[in-house]
């Protein structure tokens, strides 16, 4: 299994509307045939602690089955229409990759 892991630190100044159209963007990349399993949240509201990072906006968590199907997502219609669509509404993205079983 492939766990990619993505965090979106989003423009300030976007509005309600454009967030939720960045969340449903975000949202359809679960959609992906390569993609066993999406989820996607914020930053909980759990105690500060100097070891948590909550300053970014969005965060996506993907499953894939292995380094293949990663690699699909990556370059799947979907994903690119994503990214094309949704870039200037971000400021920093950060990755994580693992691999598990």
């Amino acid at each position: 299994m492939l766990v990619h892991t993505v965090y979106f630190w989003l423009k300030p100044e976007l509005t309600p509307a454009q967030r939720a159209d960045f969340r449903r963007g975000v949202e359809s990349l679960g959609t992906i045939k390569a993609v066993d399993k999406a989820y996607v949240g914020t930053p909980a509201a759990t105690e500060k602690r100097p070891i948590i990072d909550d300053s970014y906006s969005v965060a996506l968590t993907v499953l894939c089955r292995d380094l293949a199907a990663h690699d699909a997502y990556q370059v799947d219609p979907i994903h690119l229409a994503f990214i094309a669509q949704c870039k200037a509404c971000w400021t920093r993205v950060q990755i994580y990759d693992a691999v598990g079983g």
